[in-house]
């Protein structure tokens, strides 16, 4: 699909004509103005109701989500190509115009006036353009962000960390997910609800050539016969995050109006999180007869299927330092009770 978005700046005279039914350069702007605003209309009307049918042909099984995906993109493309068409033939009529009253053909008029017209095609150039709009009338009490953090993983037993049975610096998390910031007071920008969605990943990597291995109830570490290029133990969870927020960022009045807005200055998150786990897997790397392998072992591992926890973070606007620990262990009925624990930065992208 061709992305684009038309920015027509005219800068027009206002005249009053002297002479009867004369129609002036503003009147003539206008309507190659508005001409190129149906063009846009009509054709994005059309393209809803072409993907309408597909969606139907869908979802009665006649297609599949592929070629669903593909017939989307084939008529997007057509649409932008015929707008873009017909733009271009408008814009030459508008560059007529203009060099018609470069040549002195139209008359000028006393009262000068500055129009812009910003027409928009595609979701995000609709984004982008609220965002500037947004710079000045300020946001919603709601807004929504894209979380991503990363960092470093180990485990905790009686409040120690395990990094002899765990890799330090080799033992890593990654997050990402969807998350909606509500004000909770009308007029005051401090405290936020903020929660969402989002897709955990925490790995281990066991020192000293071990593995983990399943003994009845038991999951425990155990020294590989072969010699392991890597060990790494990896869990998935799909979780709720809930944070009480404190946002430091400073109202802005314009023209006597009070206007808030996010992550603009220094903010702190506190709550917890809750999960269920979607799976488990080890991975173990390692060379044999000068052939290298690499084996994913999927199982339960006795690893606790629910997860809960708290967390915490502290930045400056998009960025802070993001901490979290796992209330519940990592295994159902271990004996030795580990608790994950991670340590990394967050991005919260407006």
């Amino acid at each position: 699909m061709k992305n684009f978005t038309i920015y027509l700046v005219i800068l027009i005279f206002l005249f009053v004509s002297k002479v009867m039914g004369q129609e002036t350069f503003e009147s003539k702007a206008r309507q190659i103005a508005n001409k190129i605003e149906k063009i846009t209309k009509e054709e994005k009307a059309t393209l809803k109701e072409e993907v309408e049918a597909v969606n139907v042909q869908l979802s009665e099984g006649k297609i599949t989500q592929e070629q669903a995906d593909k017939r989307k993109k084939e008529l997007a493309e057509v649409r932008a190509t015929i707008i873009e068409q017909k733009v271009t033939e408008a814009q030459n009529e508008l560059n007529d115009l203009v060099q018609q009253k470069v040549d002195g053909k139209i008359k000028e008029g006393d009262s000068i006036k500055k129009h812009t017209l910003v027409i928009h095609w595609n979701d995000k150039d609709w984004k982008d353009s609220r965002k500037r709009k947004d710079s000045i009338r300020g946001e919603k009490r709601t807004t929504s962000q894209f979380v991503f953090a990363a960092g470093l993983n180990n485990m905790m037993v009686d409040g120690k960390l395990q990094d002899s049975n765990y890799s330090f610096i080799g033992s890593h998390f990654y997050e990402w997910g969807f998350t909606y910031n509500s004000r909770l007071m009308k007029n005051d920008n401090l405290l936020h609800a903020k929660y969402g969605l989002s897709l955990m990943y925490n790995n281990i990597r066991p020192t000293d050539n071990r593995n983990f291995v399943v003994d009845g109830n038991q999951t425990v570490l155990q020294k590989n016969a072969i010699n392991l290029d890597e060990s790494r133990f990896r869990n998935v969870y799909i979780v709720l995050p809930v944070h009480l927020e404190f946002d430091f960022s400073k109202p802005k009045i314009v023209n006597g109006k009070t206007y808030f807005k996010t992550h603009q200055s220094f903010r702190f998150g506190i709550g917890g999180y809750a999960g269920i786990n979607v799976k488990s897997k080890q991975i173990l790397k390692y060379n044999q007869d000068d052939l290298d392998y690499k084996t994913r072992i999927k199982g339960d591992y006795n690893v606790n299927n629910f997860i809960y926890g708290l967390s915490s973070y502290i930045g400056y606007k998009e960025v802070s330092l993001y901490m979290k620990y796992d209330l519940n262990p990592l295994f159902q009925d271990n004996l030795v009770k580990e608790n994950n624990i991670s340590l990394g930065l967050r991005l919260d992208l407006n």
